[in-house]
């Protein structure tokens, strides 16, 4: 047997076993056993303060996207646990892996409305792919094992384990449990059948007019290899969805862009007359089908997605393949054949030229525009950065100028749409990505959210540079009133402090970037500073994102940029 340690030490212990060396919490009276015990393990786990619970979790969600490891949270009871649910929440609706450890009244309290007891495993059923409330000592290891095994197989997810107080300060000898882990009724799905993997190869060569829907599950699973090989074997166009962009290189000859409500007006038109949809661990979301009745209605549809519950969820598919992507591709690439489809791409590269002279602001256009600060951003740091975006118009923006050749590059919360997500994720981010630059775009009102993070940014000199988009408006539902709810802007016009004052008060180097061609000099200036720098950009206040499809309505049918060039907002 192992030494005789306590239930707080073996949370420690555990999360050492399964590779973790920072964690993102704070700590308060259920927890508090907990962090005592911390003192001892300071120089293995790096333990980051953060400002507010929602902030850690949005942390450990950033840590685990750019890294592909398992992000994890400490927090204690009550408020601290209920201050964690928009992060897991963003975390399980964008299959991101988390393990969130809160601390519990004692077991002999629980239900007798203790000071700062909620029953958070109830609380979270519906926002964690599994919970759980430990009541014995000796399950606390093997609990907290099952949940980094349930966290990063199958369909990733956030996990919750609530330990009580008596737990934590109950002793046992320990030794890290080691038996294979079987759990009843949960077996991620390993190979496709032979069967249905010839049926989809027969309909990929079959086809003359196909595209790939590459989504997040290509960066999940490490797919990206897999779907280049079949897109450039069997010369098939790919078209991303907002969480897969990076799957495919942005500057790839066959990517044709993010397609859906403010995707490339080419790739929705293709999605639309193709006679084949592949759609590869991507769930179909009304962001990315508009209208579902008349959603690519011409084509055959292939869906391959590790959970079984996403097949003929929302659009009925011809095959379902219920596997890993990257394991299905790999049966499948093999029996593909090559195809040139020349008719079909020549169809696409008139979208595409369309698309360019309509939907695309340019140097020449009047005014400075947000998406000019976001493309100077993409030429200050070579493309190659890790860019944390925000949730609004300023997130449209950055996946259409910001092109994105490295998996991993852009994080975002894209089921959920958190506003407030960017900035604590950026941090998360920073202390897994160091051999690349971490930008953060967000917007007036999204880092007004979270802004108290920016004194753990500064308190850890996290290398982050934070891009406030300030258009004195909460941009995309102000873009909704003007287009549909007749200009009548009902409480979206908002206010900001002086960014650059806060930034002097936390810190940190501030800078405000009023045209566009001051921004390259910006951004160089922030770029010498080993730390975390704020910019804001003075942008248009009237800005609008095209092409979008209007809620509801048909995939085609977009509302474009008009030809005629600006010459004033009013036209926006």
């Amino acid at each position: 047997m192992g030494k005789k340690i306590n239930g707080a030490s073996i949370i420690w212990e555990s999360l050492i076993q399964e590779g973790v060396d920072v964690v993102f919490g704070y700590p308060g009276g259920s927890i508090i056993h907990t962090y005592d015990a911390l003192t001892k393990y300071k120089d293995k786990i790096h333990h980051v303060l953060v400002r507010h619970e929602q902030g850690a979790t949005h942390m450990a969600d950033g840590y685990a996207r750019a890294s592909g490891k398992v992000g994890v949270v400490i927090v204690t009871s009550g408020p601290g646990a209920t201050n964690t649910i928009t992060g897991l929440a963003t975390a399980m609706m964008d299959s991101s892996p988390i393990v969130c450890i809160c601390g519990q009244v004692g077991t002999m309290a629980i239900g007798g409305d203790a000071f700062q007891e909620v029953d958070v495993t109830g609380v979270t059923l519906p926002v964690t792919k599994h919970n759980y409330l430990v009541t014995d000592i000796k399950d606390l290891a093997a609990t907290i094992r099952e949940a980094f095994y349930v966290a990063r197989t199958g369909r990733p997810g956030p996990v919750l384990v609530d330990v009580p107080r008596n737990v934590q300060i109950a002793e046992m000898e320990f030794e890290y449990p080691t038996d294979p882990i079987n759990l009843l009724g949960y077996h991620p799905p390993e190979r496709a059948t032979a069967e249905v993997v010839a049926a989809a190869s027969a309909l990929i060569n079959q086809a003359e007019k196909p595209v790939i829907l590459a989504g997040h599950g290509v960066l999940l699973s490490g797919a990206m290899k897999e779907i280049l090989d079949l897109c450039t074997k069997a010369n098939i166009p790919v078209t991303t969805t907002l969480l897969g962009i990076s799957g495919v290189p942005a500057s790839h000859p066959l990517n044709i862009g993010m397609m859906g409500m403010h995707g490339e007006a080419a790739a929705n038109h293709a999605i639309q007359e193709a006679d084949l949809l592949i759609a590869c661990g991507m769930r179909f979301d009304d962001r990315v089908t508009g209208n579902l009745k008349t959603y690519s209605p011409n084509s055959k549809k292939i869906h391959i997605d590790i959970d079984a519950a996403e097949l003929n969820k929302n659009v009925k598919v011809d095959i379902g393949i219920n596997t890993d992507l990257r394991t299905a591709l790999q049966q499948i690439n093999p029996s593909v054949t090559a195809k040139s489809h020349a008719d079909w791409f020549a169809k696409i590269r008139d979208w595409q030229e369309d698309s360019n002279e309509r939907d695309i602001i340019n140097a020449q256009t009047p005014g400075f525009h947000a998406s000019q600060a976001i493309r100077g951003i993409w030429e200050g740091t070579n493309g190659k950065a890790v860019v944390v975006s925000d949730v609004g118009q300023h997130q449209m923006l950055e996946a259409q100028y910001y092109p994105h050749d490295e998996p991993r590059t852009l994080l975002t919360s894209g089921g959920l749409g958190t506003m407030g997500f960017g900035l604590p994720a950026a941090i998360g981010a920073s202390f897994c990505v160091k051999d690349k630059e971490v930008w953060v775009v967000v917007g007036d009102g999204s880092i007004q959210m979270n802004i108290q993070e920016l004194g753990t940014a500064v308190q850890e000199k996290a290398n982050v540079k934070i891009c406030i988009i300030n258009n004195g408006y909460l941009g995309m539902v102000r873009q909704w009133q003007q287009l549909f709810y007749g200009e009548r802007y009902s409480e979206t016009p908002i206010s900001s402090p002086d960014y650059l004052k806060i930034a002097e008060a936390y810190g940190m180097p501030g800078y405000r970037v009023m045209k566009a061609e001051d921004t390259i000099s910006t951004i160089r200036q922030a770029q010498a500073h080993q730390g975390p720098v704020l910019i804001e950009f003075m942008v248009e206040a009237h800005d609008m994102v095209y092409p979008m499809v209007s809620p509801g309505a048909d995939l085609h049918n977009m509302i474009r940029r008009p030809y005629k060039q600006f010459d004033n907002e009013e036209t926006f």
